[in-house]
This record gives C-alpha cells, structure tokens and sequence, in this order.
C-alpha cells in the first residue's frame, strides 16, 4: 500500500497507575461539545445556558446505560454465549455502546431532567438534536484507536491500516520482532459513518434556522436522517454480527427508527415554533409572556387595549358622578377632581 490511514497500535496511555483510553476520551469529548452546542440553542430558545448542563446530569448516565444494554443485549454471546464472560458485559472502555439505547434512554433521562427544572421536553431535545450527531462523529474516532469497525479490503487511498487486537490489553499483537502485526487495508466505515454525522448536523442547523421548524421536528429530523446513512455503512461493515431474514439487526433497526423519525415529523406537524419566536413576539407586545404556546395575534391586543381605553373612560366617568353626590371627598380626590376637569 503506497497510501493508507495508519491506525494506532495502542488504544490506552498510562499516567502511572491511570489508564487514559482513546476510546472513553472520544465519547467524554463528544458528551462536552453536545452539552455546550445544546446551551446555546437553548438559549435562542428563551432558556438558560446551564439548562443543558442541568438535565445532562439525567440524560448522559441514562444514555451510556442505554448504549451498553443495547450492545449487551444485541451481540450477546461474546458475554453470555459459549466461552463468554459475563463480567465484561461491564467494560464499556473496550467498546461496545449501540447509538440506539443510548438515544433511547437517554432520551427518557433528559425527559426526567426536564420536569425537574421546569424545561419543555420537546425544546430540550430541538437543542440537543446537532450536538448529539456531532457527539456521535467524535464518538467514532474511538473505534480507530480500537481498530475496529471496518469494511471489506480494498487499496483506495484511503485505506484503513488494521492491526490484530488484543482487546483485553488494548494494544496490537506483535510479531517476533516486536513489530505490530497489520491484518490488512480496509474501507474505514467508522470514518464514513463519522462525515455523514457531520452532514446530518449541518443540515438541522440549516434546516432549523432557514425554515424556523416547529417544535420537535429538529429532533425528529435527526431520527430520520441519520438511519439513511448508517443502513450503507452497516451493510459495507464486516465485523460480525447477528442476522435476521439475512440482513444485520441494525439495519432493521435502522429502517425502524426511520418510519419513527417520519412519524414523529408529521405528528409535530402542528405544534408552534420555537420558544425563540414567541418570546420576541411577547416583547412586541404580539404574544403572552406567560404561555408561549397560546400567543394571540395584534389584532387581540389592539382590541385589549381599546376595551382597556373604554374601561378606564367609564370608570373616570362613574369616578365623577359618584363624587358630586357624595357628602365629602378627601384631599386626593378633590387634586384628581380638579385634574380631570381642567383637561375636559
């Protein structure tokens, strides 16, 4: 091979006693810029920053429990079939975490976190929608340093090296002469998987700002988007895996959650906007401060203020009437009195 991508031959630095593995520090990477990504979209939408952080606390823990059951539970028998060791069911740092139970639950913590501090659900997850495909691209790189996740062989330029790996140590096997023992040159999915990520993240930012959707169907353009490209990347993949009706058990599970990201799109059809377009609304004076959802038109306010105008009329008139019958006036009402008849 006269060009390739060379893949690390060690997945762990040492601190002293300390592991730092690639693979965690590109899932913990991913976690801090969806958070901070998820700040600022909420505060476009009339929240605090630190909301993010805030109901992060609930949705991560319950994400990366997600990911690993969904892992566990759909390629089971390295841990629980024949030679299978139950006990590394726990060791996420060597990979192994399914995007799908981590959105899943995830998703029902970052629900929790919300009811707790008083966030619309369906805002949250318009905020976290780019940051979480931006999380899942860096989340990628960590299958590089694991070298895994790859495609057939081929000799394209961009190639990807692939080492014989000692999971249970985190590094190469080496040959005689101390050499990391290269398998062979292969497509990198990992690195496809991660660009399309990318693209699926600048999309929902541009979709959201040029259009201003309404509320959910961020998120639920991120449900529908990303399946499309993992369906070609799950099929190119050649790690094994277990079948159903001759195709991956991602793929269907991918097809699965596309009809769902439809189906959440067309049933988000009808809500409002964005909390952002109503809040500036309610400072035009266009929608209510209280309830961004029942926002009225300024034809409500104009006549709000013109029954408020009339009102106010009357009521200085009934003020007058009922002041020169009256037997005795205090000092103010004779100043308020006089006020009102010099103005007539």
């Amino acid at each position: 091979m006269q060009a390739y991508i060379p893949s690390p031959t060690t997945g762990v630095l040492w601190l002293g006693p300390i592991p730092i593995r690639g693979y965690a520090m590109c899932i913990l990477a991913g976690i801090v810029a969806a958070i901070w990504i998820c700040g600022r979209r909420l505060r476009d939408r009339g929240y605090d920053s630190e909301d993010a952080l805030n109901v992060a606390w609930w949705a991560v823990p319950f994400g990366i429990v997600g990911g690993r059951l969904y892992h566990v539970i759909s390629s089971p028998q390295a841990y629980f079939g024949e030679g299978g060791r139950p006990l590394d069911a726990f060791k996420i740092w060597q990979g192994g975490l399914g995007i799908w139970g981590a959105v899943a639950l995830g998703a029902l913590g970052a629900w929790i976190g919300c009811r707790k501090h008083g966030l619309r659900f369906l805002d949250y997850a318009d905020a976290a929608a780019p940051g979480i495909i931006l999380a899942q691209a860096m989340g990628r790189w960590g299958n590089w340093f694991n070298n895994e996740l790859y495609g057939e062989k081929t000799d394209v330029p961009w190639a990807l090296q692939i080492h014989q790996w000692d999971e249970s140590a985190g590094h190469a096997v080496r040959d005689a002469s101390g050499n990391a023992v290269v398998l062979g040159y292969y497509h990198p999915t990992f690195l496809y998987e991660s660009i399309w990520c990318l693209l699926v993240a600048a999309i929902i930012v541009y979709v959201d700002r040029r259009f201003n959707l309404r509320r959910g169907r961020s998120f639920a353009l991120y449900v529908m988007l990303y399946p499309v490209g993992r369906i070609v990347f799950e099929l190119m993949r050649t790690d094994p895996a277990n079948h159903f009706l001759g195709l991956r058990l991602n793929v269907w599970t991918s097809l699965v959650v596309f009809v769902l990201g439809a189906v959440l799109w067309w049933l988000f059809r009808a809500n409002p906007v964005t909390l952002a377009e109503s809040s500036e609304a309610g400072d035009s004076g266009d929608a209510s401060a209280d309830d961004p959802d029942e926002a009225s038109d300024g034809s409500d306010v104009e006549d709000a203020e013109s029954e408020g105008s009339e009102g106010s009329a009357a009521s200085m008139g009934e003020s007058e009437s009922a002041g020169s019958t009256g037997e005795s006036e205090s000092a103010a009402e004779d100043d308020v009195r006089s006020a009102s008849e010099s103005n007539d």
